[in-house]
């Protein structure tokens, strides 16, 4: 059986009639709103991504953790708080994707609510620069019955890792690959389904090739590029790719730059995901990094009433009306291609 196969086979075993049916529903009113042009929403989030941490212990130039430069409040998710949440989710969730800003591992009950999800039946996914991978943790995310691990492998070599990866250490990162990999095989488990991603900046894209090469060599399952996301880069930047298919701004004739994808007045993502923050404020997407557009706040009320009430009820529909107003949309490359 391929890797991928059984990737695919381990999704589809989580799934129940519920789930199936909310996801019937979610679909039918994106395409319904599509067509009439008004927001209707029927269902709940099948997809919701969860902020273990907004730390970080590296320094990434486009990173708002990197940088440090939240102006929202910084500190870790509580396991109670997370318990809480999944209880009242988890009958109609199928992808929690346990990761936003921050290293997921720094906070120190990550893997026990990886756990908890993973006891829910619900499909666990998160993205880690590497370095906590020691064996200890390494042993437990196996235990843990984490689905898929994303790990960030930004370059082949020190020199062009850190370029992106600010403090940094590929080594680091290279060897706690290795020890996924050894307690997979010691545990006799097939999961993680475990990914190198490769964000492909210009400093890194000669080095596309050898990144397939270095994955084949440790047991990668797989190796996915990733387009960067650039905050300046109307007058260029220097991470865009000249390789034009990995790059999610086209240059034009006056030399400046633009996003690639045309800013089409729907998103899928106000249908069937949402992003909450360590501290339980519900915003629309990813792209939401210092959660600007607060559609509410699970501590002070359940998700089931922030999930149809006015300010998210108001928020589709302007975005209906014209997505090129809204901030984070207008670098948003959602219905262009990400994964390259």
């Amino acid at each position: 059986m391929s890797i991928y196969l059984s990737d695919s086979l381990n999704f589809v075993s989580k799934l129940t009639p519920r789930r199936a049916w909310n996801a019937v529903k979610v679909l039918s009113s994106f395409y319904i709103t599509k067509w009439g042009k008004k927001a209707v929403q029927w269902g709940k989030p099948f997809t919701v991504s969860f902020e273990p941490t907004t730390a970080c212990n590296l320094r990434c130039p486009e990173c708002p953790s990197g940088l440090r430069s939240f102006t929202r409040p910084t500190g870790n998710l509580k396991q109670d708080f997370f318990r809480k949440t999944m209880d009242e989710m988890a009958k109609d969730l199928m992808y929690l994707i346990f990761y936003f800003q921050g290293e997921p591992y720094i906070n120190p009950g990550f893997l026990d609510m990886v756990k908890y999800a993973n006891q829910k039946g619900i499909y666990t996914i998160t993205s880690t620069n590497g370095h906590f991978l020691n064996d200890a943790n390494s042993k437990r995310t196996i235990e843990s019955g984490l689905d898929r691990l994303i790990i960030s492998v930004d370059g082949t070599t020190q020199e062009v890792y850190e370029q992106y990866r600010k403090e940094g250490k590929l080594e680091n990162v290279l060897a706690g690959a290795k020890n996924i990999i050894k307690w997979k095989k010691k545990l006799k488990s097939k999961t993680p389904h475990v990914i190198f991603q490769f964000l492909v900046v210009k400093p890194n894209e000669h080095q596309i090739p050898e990144v397939y090469k270095l994955a084949k060599e440790i047991g990668i399952d797989e190796v996915k590029l990733k387009s960067a996301q650039v905050y300046d880069y109307e007058n260029g930047n220097p991470l865009i790719p000249t390789i034009d298919k990995y790059a999610r701004y086209a240059k034009q004739s006056d030399g400046t730059y633009k996003v690639k994808n045309k800013l089409l007045n729907h998103c899928w993502k106000l249908w069937h995901s949402c992003v909450i923050t360590w501290d339980g404020l519900v915003v629309p997407c990813c792209f939401d990094k210092d959660a600007t557009h607060r559609l509410g706040d699970l501590k002070e009320s359940s998700f089931q009433e922030l999930w149809q009430a006015p300010d998210y009820q108001n928020f589709r529909s302007k975005l209906l009306k014209g997505r090129d107003q809204i901030d984070i949309c207008t670098n948003c490359t959602e219905g262009c291609k990400v994964w390259v």
